[in-house]
């Protein structure tokens, strides 16, 4: 009798949790395969051993080849795999919740499809910017105008402490080198926190897609998210990477990024506020199930795996 390829599927609960792993990891020039329950990395410089579980995502630039049976590992995994273009001028993305549970998606699409709802999630996420302050009686416009100001003196403060000349943002995703050193920085900085935030949305059961201040993308909450955390971790990185005079910004970028973002405990703080975001005021406490129900016109679910034919005939007398 064959013998069983690979290893078996592993309960998605019994996986480290989410704020335990790895932050991100990136990858050129390179095969990526399985052994076992760890993706191989091969170069010319000869092969590493990465246990899959203990990644949140993985980002994959030119050059880079992955075999199915590392992609089949890393969906069992949970990790997010992200493609991104030549030093992280485009970025896409795939993943797999690390839960079998639709309740975070439910609520989020709930939210997103209520007015009410989507305006106090939106307010949420402005009032994370401004903690100390009571933005609540302040309209969209004005709330956007505030945040802009805000980001404006986060350049100009970064500029200043690390005696970088700033000019603007200018970001054209085809033409990466077009941007002065800052600029470059800061695409290749967001690319890797855009990155970590749709592996935690994937990874908790959301959909990328579904915003609240950002719409109309796919990767619109993923937007919404990466810019909670921008101002401590990116923008700063940039700066100080521009100041360095690197000959080699991407890397240099994402080196320093991930140092960040782990000194300030991102992945810890992105599940939290995402629960945070999508908590009803009703709520006491997230209890996502696995179970199966099937819908039946109300508020009140059924349960699966039940044949209800005797029901049905006894509601259809033909």
């Amino acid at each position: 009798m064959d013998k069983p390829r690979g290893i078996i599927k592993p309960d998605l609960q019994a996986l480290p949790q989410l704020q335990s792993r790895i932050t991100f990891l990136y990858l050129e020039r390179c095969k990526l395969n399985r052994k076992s329950n760890a993706i191989t990395i091969w170069d010319k410089n000869g092969e590493v051993h990465v246990p899959a579980a203990s990644m949140t995502a993985i980002l994959l630039g030119p050059g880079t080849t992955i075999t199915h049976q590392a992609m089949e590992l890393a969906a069992e995994a949970g990790v997010t795999l992200v493609w991104v273009g030549e030093k992280g001028v485009r970025y896409y993305a795939s993943g797999r919740p690390v839960t079998h549970s639709s309740t975070m998606l439910i609520r989020q699409a709930n939210m997103v499809s209520n007015m009410r709802m989507h305006l106090q999630v939106a307010r949420k996420m402005y009032q994370m910017r401004f903690p100390d302050e009571d933005v609540s009686g302040l309209t969209m416009q004005q709330l956007r105008g505030r945040e802009g100001s805000r980001i404006r003196q986060v350049y100009r403060t970064c500029a200043k402490q690390w005696n970088v000349e700033w000019n603007g943002r200018e970001y054209k995703p085809d033409d990466f080198n077009s941007g002065d050193a800052v600029n470059q920085a800061l695409s290749a900085g967001h690319a890797c926190l855009y990155g970590v935030a749709h592996a935690v949305i994937a990874a908790i059961g959301c959909s990328p897609g579904l915003g609240f201040v950002h719409v109309g993308h796919e990767n619109s909450f993923v937007y919404d998210i990466a810019d909670l955390y921008k101002a401590e971790t990116t923008i700063p990185a940039a700066f100080e990477i521009a100041s360095s005079h690197s000959d080699q910004i991407g890397s240099a970028t994402r080196r320093l990024v991930r140092d960040k973002l782990v000194s300030a405990h991102i992945l810890e703080r992105m599940v939290k506020d995402i629960h945070t975001l999508l908590a009803d005021e009703t709520d006491e406490e997230f209890v996502p199930s696995d179970d199966v129900k099937l819908w039946n016109g109300t508020e009140e679910l059924v349960s699966n795996g039940i044949n209800y034919a005797d029901e049905s005939e006894e509601a259809d007398p033909d």
